[in-house]
C-alpha cells in the first residue's frame, strides 16, 4: 500500500518508493531521471567515495545512515574502480560546499557527471529502520514521477537480487598486471598471484603488490587452463555483486583450483564461492552487512576484529564442527558477533597445513579499519609453505 500524503511531488522534488509501497519525498541529488535497484543501507560515517565506486554495489540503491554526506567532496585518488557502480544514492543532509584539501569537485557534481540519480532530505533513519524490519527490497527513485502508485508499478517490474549473476557485468574485459613493489631493495616479485576479478576493488591488488606480490588480474570467465598457464603461486577470488548461488561457472573453476592444490584466498563473494565449492549452501541475509564497524571473532585465537563489510548473502556452514571435503578438512574460522553469521572459512590438509582460506569481510579496507590486514601476510605464508625450495616466480613462475 502506498504511504498516504505523497501522491504529488512539488517541482524540484524527488520521490522514493519501496516495493512494499512505503514512500518518501525529498530533493533531487545528482542526476535527474529515474533509477531502480535493491535498497540497502551502509553504516559507515566516512568513505562514501569508496562505497560508491565499489563494484559490489552494482544494481543497489545505497542509503547512507550517516546524516551529513559530501563534506569532503570528490577527489581523483580514492576511487575503488573506474566508475560509480551504485544504482542510486539516498542521503539526509547533503553538504552544500565541500571542504577538503584533496577535493576536486563536489559529490553532487560527480553524481551528475556519471548519471547517478539520487535523493536528499530524506528521513534516512526512518528508512533504515524500515529496511531493518522488513529486509532489503527493490526501490525506485524518480525526479520526474509524481505518483507513488505509478512508480511502484515500475519498481515491481525491476529484477530481484536473488538469482542475479552479476560478476561478468563488473569484471575486467582483459587481463592486466599489477607489478610487485620493491621489497628490501629488490624489484623481483616474491610471488605471483592470479586474482579472478568478480568485482575487485583497486586497493586489493595494491595490498598484495606492496608485499612483493605480482598480481595478474583476470576476467570472471577465465578458465582453469588460462589460470594454470600463468603458473601462479596462489589464486585469489575477489569481492563482487549478485547471488553466489547463480555463479556456477566460478564455483566449478574454484573446484579445479582446489583439486590442483593451488593455495587459495578469497574475500566477500570469494568467501561465498569457496563455501559452495566445499559443498556448503548460501542464503540471502535479511538486510545484509554494509559498513566499516562490524565486529568479527577469529574462532581460533578468540581475537575480535573491527572490520569492513559489504554483503547481502552468507555461507550456510556448521560453526560447531569441522567438515570433511574431497580437498581436506573445512572449518568455519570467523563469525560475526552481531548475528553469528559465518564470516570466514579455512581448509586444512590431513597434516594440518592451511591450504585455502577466505573471509566475508574486506581486509584491504581503504576507508575502514586495518585490523584484518594480516590476512594478506597469511596468504604469503601459505604460498611460501607450498613453494618448492629455491624457486621464484621470475624464473619458474611459481607452481600450478
Amino acid at each position: 500500500m502506498v504511504t498516504p500524503g505523497t501522491r504529488q511531488s512539488p517541482a524540484g522534488r524527488a520521490l522514493l518508493v519501496l516495493e512494499d509501497g512505503r514512500s518518501f519525498v525529498g530533493k533531487p541529488f545528482g542526476a535527474r531521471g529515474e533509477t531502480f535497484g535493491e535498497a540497502v543501507f551502509a553504516t559507515a560515517m566516512s568513505g562514501y567515495q569508496e562505497t560508491l565506486t565499489d563494484p559490489s554495489y552494482h544494481r543497489q540503491v545505497v542509503v547512507a545512515t550517516a546524516p551529513h554526506i559530501g563534506n569532503t567532496g570528490w577527489n581523483d585518488e580514492d576511487d575503488e574502480s573506474g566508475k560509480i557502480w551504485v544504482a542510486g544514492y539516498v542521503v539526509r543532509d547533503a553538504a552544500r560546499v565541500p571542504s577538503n584539501w584533496r577535493s576536486k569537485r563536489s559529490l553532487e557534481d560527480e553524481l551528475r557527471a556519471q548519471g547517478i540519480v539520487g535523493i536528499s532530505e530524506v528521513d534516512t533513519r526512518a528508512l533504515t529502520r524500515h529496511l531493518r524490519e522488513r529486509g532489503a527490497m527493490r526501490v525506485g527513485i524518480s525526479t520526474t514521477e509524481t505518483d507513488p502508485a505509478a512508480l511502484l508499478e515500475r519498481v515491481l517490474e525491476a529484477p530481484s537480487m536473488v538469482g542475479a549473476h552479476l560478476a561478468p557485468q563488473v569484471s575486467v574485459a582483459e587481463p592486466y598486471v599489477v607489478p610487485a613493489h620493491e621489497i628490501d631493495g629488490s624489484s623481483r616479485p616474491r610471488f605471483r598471484v592470479v586474482a579472478v576479478d568478480l568485482g575487485i576493488k583497486t586497493m586489493t591488488p595494491y595490498r598484495m603488490a606492496e608485499r612483493g606480490i605480482e598480481v595478474h588480474v583476470v576476467p570472471a570467465d577465465s578458465t582453469f587452463e588460462q589460470i594454470a598457464a600463468l603458473q601462479p603461486d596462489g589464486v585469489f577470488f575477489s569481492n563482487g555483486p549478485g547471488d553466489p548461488g547463480a555463479a556456477d561457472a566460478q564455483v566449478q573453476l574454484l573446484v579445479r583450483i582446489l583439486e590442483a592444490g593451488i593455495p587459495y584466498f578469497g574475500i566477500c563473494f570469494g568467501n561465498q564461492l569457496f563455501g559452495r565449492a566445499l559443498g556448503f549452501g548460501t542464503y540471502k541475509l535479511g538486510y545484509g552487512h554494509r559498513g566499516i564497524n562490524q565486529p568479527v571473532m577469529d574462532l581460533q585465537t578468540r581475537r575480535v576484529e573491527i572490520t569492513a563489510h559489504n554483503h547481502g548473502f552468507a555461507v550456510d556452514a556448521p560453526v560447531d564442527r569441522p567438515t570433511e571435503t574431497p580437498y581436506g578438512i573445512a572449518e568455519v574460522s570467523h563469525i560475526g558477533l552481531n548475528d553469528q553469521v559465518v564470516e570466514g572459512l579455512k581448509l586444512t590438509a590431513p597434516d594440518g597445513r592451511l591450504v585455502a582460506f577466505s573471509v566475508q569481510y574486506h581486509p584491504e579496507a581503504a576507508a575502514g579499519p586495518h585490523d584484518a590486514s594480516y590476512l594478506f601476510d597469511r596468504f604469503i605464508d601459505m604460498m611460501a609453505a607450498r613453494r618448492t625450495p629455491g624457486s621464484d616466480p621470475e624464473t619458474t613462475g611459481g607452481r600450478a
